[in-house]
Parts: structure tokens; C-alpha cells; sequence
């Protein structure tokens, strides 16, 4: 394009397209004519008087280039497409600025996987064979007065069982393979149904068992059971599952389709590791089949601890009355066993107190007895049953005067405890047969 000064003295920017006055050689934006030579009246400037004004007009040139930065300025008008050409070496290219990635909300973006979980490596279960042979030597076959049933060892003196095995015993006798041991009942706890045994005179061998935990116990592992069948099969194994872990009361109970007969009670329910998770305790009824119960061994935890679960009901009266739906009169007869059963376990341990006055000094004071219940000196409550002797060391009268103070005092609060027991609906029979499982019976008491 000719950018020579036109008739009126001024040109077009070929970058911008302002008017330019032809004095001036460069436009605001920056483009410089090519070429141009100054104007005379320029070069005669030093001798014009308007030329002392020409750098003011530079000043405010540079500022009007200034303020058209502003946001206020109106950018200029478009060049003509016919002129694009031309300012196309001129024309600075702003590179294009990539757009940002969509920043995503919470709700649009995807839950991470989660971390898998670190696997545990398990140790490879003993053969059941092999198991068995480790667990058999700890358990011992439990007599209590007429109470058969099972304990195990969790230390060389110390024996686990079921508290309803040793009943009101102080003491009781262990049966382990060939050796058979006295045992000292220690600690009791009627709420989860459990007893400590102090062993005297042990082997130094005595094989023992670990404890684990109910927390540990996984629905559908298997597990073996040992006892004493009936009694009288010492060392009886069964084999099952672990059905459920069931709260019955404030009590963990595991179920298990391991067999658990009469006189297992109290032996232990042992998982595969060798670790015992439970003390086998009852069964639901005889209609079940495949329906046992072990006291979760945390509970045994507890009580070597020096606590004891507190409840008006054993286990058994737990889970009997989470089976079956019961009115409140049924509830209110449940509490009274219950708590005739606790008179009578505290009752059990003050006779044993009277069986030691009795063995001590019969023997040189007794000439005869008229047998008269589960206890010996039950015969002080009949006139006539007990025949006083003299002897040279022991002042007998004395004696059986005393005898017969103390056995006086404990009738009056075991005939309490029975009349509580009816009060609360107790049945005779059921009363009868807490008695006897704790030695106390007397034909006396019912009347």
C-alpha cells in the first residue's frame, strides 16, 4: 500500500488503519513509514516558533497509546479483509492456552477401589488324630459327690469346669488317665456357669490347654469336644461345627452340632489350632438334635480375672427362656429356681463346713445312726437316729450339742430359701431336684 503523504498532507497505517498527519513518521501502534524523510518544516524546526511544542505532542502521543491499555478504551475496528495481508507480518499471534481438565465434585467422582486387605497366613491345622492326642491328657473326669462330669487343665494346678458339675462342693476329685488328684473349688460365678479347681499334688507333665477367644470363632469351623460321656466314658471325642455365637442373657453362648451328653459338661469345645473357645455346658432339650451349647471361654478369662457375670439366671435359664415364649408367671417361676438354686449352692458349701465337724468326731462319739439323707449328720433332725457314746479324748456331748446348734441354724435358712422357692411357684419336684444335685435332700423339708 502507498503510504505517501496524500493531497492533505496526512496517510493511512497499513498495521491499524488510523490517519496519520504527514509530519509524522511513525503511527501510535507502533508502525514506521518506510522511507519517509522528514518534512522541511521538521528539519527547519529549531527556527520555527511552534516547534518548542512538538515534544509535547510526543508526550501525549505516548500517553493516548497508554490509556487505549485500559478496560474503558473501545479496542479499535476491525481491518478490512482486503487489508489482512498486508498486516499479516505485523500482527503478533497470541498462542492458544490449553483449557484446564473439568475439575470433578464429590459427586461426580468415582469411589477408589479399596485397599485390599492384608491376608493373614494361617498355620496348617494339625492332623485331627494328632490334635486329639494333645488335647485327651489335659481333660479329667470330675467327681463331686453324686455329680459326674469333665474339667480340663489351663495350668499344671489350675482346672476349668462347669459350675453346676462341682455343685455345692468345696472339694472335689480328679480322675486323668491312671492319676487321680484332689481338687479345691476356688472361685464360682452361677451367672455363666463356671468353677475354678485348685489341683493338688500334680504332675510336674501334667499336659495343659491354651486359651483363645469367641472373637476368633468363625460359623462353620470345625471343632472337637471332649468329655466324659455319661459319666463314665472318660476321654469320649466328638466332632462338629460351630453353628452360631448367641448371646443368651449376659452370656456368650457358642452352638455347636458337636455331641455334648450328659457328663461332658465342662469339658472343652477346642478349634482346630488346639485353642479352647469354649466350656461345653448344656444342650437344647432332648426334642434337638445337633443343638449344644458351650460358655464362650471369654467368660473363664473374666472369672480368672477376679469377676463374675451376675444375673439372676444360669445359661441354661437364658437360652430356655430365648426358645420357647413364657408368661410372666412361667418368668417369675424361672427367677424363683434361680434363685433357690444360689440359696442352695451357698447352703451346699455351709454344709461342707458340718460334714468336717462330723467326720472329725463320729467316729469316737457316734455309736449308731438311722440314716436320713444325703448328708450323715442330716440324722440330728430325728429324735432318736443318733446315738452319743463317751470317749476318753473328746468331751462328746459337748460336741454333738454344738453339732446340733449349728445344724439347727442351717435347717431354719434352707426352710426359708423353701419357702421363698414356693412363694415364687416353684414346683415340688423342681425343688426336690435342686437338692438333691447339691446334696441337701431330707425327706424333712417337704413337710
Amino acid at each position: 500500500m502507498d503510504t505517501a503523504r496524500s493531497d492533505s498532507g496526512g496517510w493511512d497505517c497499513p498495521a491499524c488503519d488510523r490517519r496519520v498527519p504527514g509530519r509524522i513518521r511513525a503511527c501510535r501502534c507502533g508502525f514506521e513509514q518506510p522511507g519517509a524523510e522528514a518534512p522541511a518544516e521538521d528539519a527547519a524546526s529549531g527556527s520555527r516558533p511552534w516547534a518548542a511544542g512538538l515534544p509535547l505532542l510526543a508526550v501525549g502521543l505516548v500517553l493516548g497509546a497508554a490509556l487505549s491499555l485500559y478496560p474503558w478504551q473501545k479496542a479499535p475496528p476491525p481491518a478490512p479483509a482486503s487489508r489482512a495481508a498486508t498486516r499479516a507480518t505485523s500482527v503478533v499471534h497470541v498462542p492458544t492456552v490449553a483449557e484446564p481438565p473439568p475439575v470433578e465434585t464429590a459427586d461426580d467422582a468415582e469411589e477408589p477401589d479399596p485397599a485390599p486387605e492384608p491376608t493373614i497366613e494361617q498355620p496348617d491345622a494339625p492332623k485331627l488324630e494328632d490334635l486329639v492326642s494333645r488335647v485327651v491328657p489335659a481333660v479329667a473326669l470330675i467327681l463331686a459327690g453324686q455329680n459326674r462330669g469333665t474339667g480340663f487343665f489351663i495350668a499344671r494346678d489350675k482346672v476349668l469346669t462347669n459350675a453346676h458339675v462341682v455343685g455345692g462342693q468345696s472339694s472335689v476329685r480328679l480322675q486323668v488317665g491312671d492319676a487321680n488328684y484332689t481338687a479345691r473349688v476356688v472361685n464360682v460365678s452361677t451367672g455363666s456357669d463356671l468353677a475354678v479347681l485348685q489341683v493338688y499334688n500334680t504332675s510336674a507333665s501334667q499336659a495343659v490347654l491354651t486359651l483363645g477367644s469367641v472373637s476368633g470363632a468363625r460359623v462353620g469351623e470345625e471343632v472337637i469336644a471332649v468329655g466324659s460321656a455319661l459319666g463314665v466314658l472318660s476321654n469320649t471325642v466328638t466332632r462338629g461345627i460351630v453353628s452360631a455365637v448367641r448371646k443368651a442373657g449376659p452370656v456368650t453362648l457358642i452352638q455347636t452340632d458337636a455331641a455334648i451328653n450328659p457328663g461332658n459338661s465342662g469339658g472343652p469345645l477346642v478349634n482346630r489350632a488346639g485353642q479352647v473357645i469354649g466350656i461345653n455346658s448344656l444342650r437344647a432339650g432332648q426334642q434337638a438334635e445337633g443343638v449344644a451349647f458351650a460358655v464362650a471361654i471369654d467368660h473363664a478369662t473374666q472369672l480368672l480375672n477376679g469377676e463374675r457375670v451376675t444375673d439372676t439366671q444360669t445359661p441354661l435359664g437364658s437360652l430356655t427362656q430365648m426358645l420357647d415364649g413364657r408368661s410372666d408367671g412361667d418368668q417369675q417361676r424361672a427367677r424363683g429356681e434361680q434363685e433357690y438354686g444360689r440359696l442352695l449352692e451357698a447352703a451346699a458349701r455351709a454344709a461342707s463346713e458340718l460334714d468336717s465337724l462330723w467326720d472329725r468326731y463320729a467316729q469316737s462319739c457316734v455309736t449308731a445312726t438311722t440314716p436320713a439323707g444325703d448328708r450323715p449328720w442330716f440324722a440330728v433332725y430325728t429324735s432318736g437316729a443318733v446315738r452319743v457314746g463317751n470317749s476318753s479324748t473328746v468331751d462328746c456331748p459337748r460336741w454333738y450339742d454344738a453339732m446340733k446348734s449349728r445344724a439347727d441354724a442351717f435347717r431354719v435358712e434352707v426352710e426359708k430359701a423353701a419357702e421363698l422357692a414356693r412363694q415364687r411357684g416353684v414346683f415340688p419336684g423342681t425343688a426336690r431336684d435342686l437338692r438333691r444335685r447339691y446334696r441337701l435332700q431330707w425327706s424333712g423339708w417337704d413337710r
